[in-house]
């Protein structure tokens, strides 16, 4: 059938092709529309049934009639898929179709109708009457639902799972293992290290300064702890006594003293000699100061 010539300056033929191009660019795992390629006022769409009830795992394909004064009045809808829900080829009745134009809103578009007919599938009771209704068994139901996967709609030629194929299975990433899971990561981070050749290790040894020798300057604090208990534990004269006292006592501090770093001389070698004699001075100069303050 050759394609109908369009006014693309018509704002049903303009709102008709944007909200084509719009499901054509955001689809839905729920149901699939679009316009015939010979007239786009005329709809097909295979809907999903409802998940918890009796259409689960149904495929509907359905007709959605615009009028030429779309979007300001409501479009038709025309079920092609039997249900039990619904009869065949009779215009619909719910309140977002030509049966109820005054609740129409031209801000509602194909995707509100498909929208409002889904959630219109598992209504029962006084809710779900209306034209074009029909109150099938639960088990009848659920065998439509079984059939009509493989229905082939004789305009679109092709069937409603090839229409509207079933959503991949989102399987979440394993978490049976974590500690090898773990220890990938942590490999992944750890930077491999770079093997070194036997010449730059001896290179790198020979080369590494050695650490500097620390005996030295604890001997030299061992010298002056000692110095500091010893003149600690020596009596301090007192105050009235003669300036001859004062003369002996250092005279004796002296000799004993220089015995005890003649003493440390031999013990320690050489090069502290001078080191312990300045810091034997520094202390009886320390001390007779102390007593001359006195």
């Amino acid at each position: 059938m050759a394609a109908k010539a369009l006014n693309k300056n018509n704002s049903a033929v303009k709102r008709i092709m944007q909200e084509a191009r719009e499901l054509a660019n955001d689809p839905c795992t729920d149901y699939h529309a679009a316009p015939l390629e010979d007239d786009i006022f005329e709809w097909h769409c295979t809907l999903r049934g409802s998940p918890g009830t009796e259409f689960e795992g149904g495929l509907y394909h359905f007709r959605i009639l615009l009028p030429a004064e779309y979007p300001f009045r409501p479009p038709s809808i025309m079920m092609l898929t039997p249900s039990g829900r619904f009869e065949l080829n009779t215009k619909i009745c719910i309140s977002f179709t030509s049966y109820h134009e005054e609740l129409w809103q031209p801000a509602w578009g194909v995707r509100t109708a498909i929208v409002g007919l889904q959630g219109f599938f598992p209504l029962k009771g006084q809710l779900a009457a209306g034209v074009g209704s029909i109150e099938a068994h639960a088990s009848e139901r659920k065998r439509l639902a079984a059939l009509s996967r493989e229905w082939v709609c004789p305009t679109c030629k092709a069937s409603n799972k090839e229409i509207l194929p079933d959503p991949a299975p989102t399987t979440p990433p394993s978490s049976s293992n974590p500690a090898s899971s773990t220890e990938h990561t942590r490999s992944e981070s750890i930077p491999t290290p770079t093997p070194v050749s036997e010449t730059e290790a001896q290179v790198s040894e020979r080369v590494e300064p050695h650490p500097p020798r620390a005996e030295a300057p604890e001997l030299e604090k061992q010298d002056t702890e000692q110095e500091l208990s010893i003149e600690a534990d020596r009596p301090t004269p007192l105050p009235s006594a003669a300036p001859s006292a004062r003369t002996e006592s250092t005279s004796n501090a002296a000799p004993n003293s220089t015995a005890a770093a003649g003493q440390r001389s031999r013990e320690h070698p050489p090069l502290l000699l001078d080191t312990a004699i300045l810091v034997l001075l520094a202390v009886v100069f320390v001390i007779i100061c102390r007593r001359i303050s006195y």
